[in-house]
């Protein structure tokens, strides 16, 4: 199974206790054995990692599980917000794939050398959320977060995807800087508005629409769609990223997950996929 961090590394301690102590003649023994491993034994050891947008990670953790046992080797996910992960990339300069909520941090990023070539695997779309059954009777227009009667809860516009797509839809509506004078909350993603929403802390806010159609969030959440022409489909751009130890590797994932299986796994998850708008 792939390893799901959250937005750090840990690098394990070894221990150099006596009994992990080799005398030299040991040490030729091993060396002059691994001369004669196969080329295709060590390939089992490389690791990809994939900095992954928090609302992606479950079809990316499913689709990982598939191509290691393909190829023989390790996926590690760090997950986090879009605007965190690529900050992850750039301080720690490594890593293979990164994967945004939305393409604006591409683009945002592009002239810094680190995000190479790119294939689209789905779209993100935002909608309304309220609590399951629409207590409050919310409707499908975004100036229902102006009510004063609704508990309302919105995204960071710094941090994660689904904040830059707040602001971009409530902007665009000329209401933005009145629903962030109106929030009780202000979320820095979309795992911790969910979890606001499920715990009764919030009857409405605006959140990735697939979110709402896992396993953990369905029972509590319901979705109220808005117009294509008010909350555009956000293509999910997953990157190459230049200073890949893995370049194969990572291209050979990222074509699997823009191929139809992969694709079968993002509309599984709730996402559409990358015919969206052909």
């Amino acid at each position: 199974m792939p390893i799901i961090c959250y937005n750090r590394l840990v690098n394990h301690n070894k221990d150099y206790t006596h009994e992990n102590i080799i005398t030299r003649r040991q040490f030729l023994a091993v060396l002059l054995a691994s001369a004669f491993i196969p080329s295709v034994a060590l390939a089992e050891t490389s690791e990809l990692l994939i900095y992954c947008g928090i609302t992606m990670v479950k079809p990316i953790s499913e689709m990982a599980a598939e191509f290691e046992k393909q190829q023989g080797v390790k996926v590690n996910i760090s997950q986090g917000g879009s605007e965190d992960l690529y900050k992850s990339l750039k301080s720690s300069q490594k890593g293979d794939i990164y994967l945004p909520g939305e393409p604006s941090f591409r683009a945002k990023y592009l002239s810094e050398g680190l995000l190479g070539d790119f294939k689209t695997i789905g779209y993100n779309q935002a909608a309304l959320f309220v609590r399951k059954g629409n207590p409050k009777n919310a409707t499908a227009d975004v100036k229902q977060l102006l009510r004063s009667d609704l508990t309302v809860l919105v995204a960071a516009e710094n941090q994660g995807s689904i904040g830059s797509e707040t602001k971009r839809i409530l902007t665009k509506a000329g209401i933005y800087d009145r629903v962030v004078d109106n929030a009780a909350q202000v979320s820095p993603d979309s795992r911790t508005i969910n979890a606001a929403l499920k715990k009764g802390e919030a009857d409405i806010t605006l959140n990735w629409r697939a979110t709402a159609f896992f396993p953990d969030n369905s029972p509590h959440i319901d979705v109220i769609d808005l117009p294509i022409t008010v909350a555009e489909p956000q293509a999910l751009l997953m990157n190459l990223v230049t200073i890949s130890t893995h370049k194969t590797l990572a291209q050979q994932f990222i074509d699997y997950a823009a191929s139809p299986t992969g694709q079968a796994i993002m509309r599984k998850h709730g996402f559409l996929d990358n015919t969206t708008l052909n």
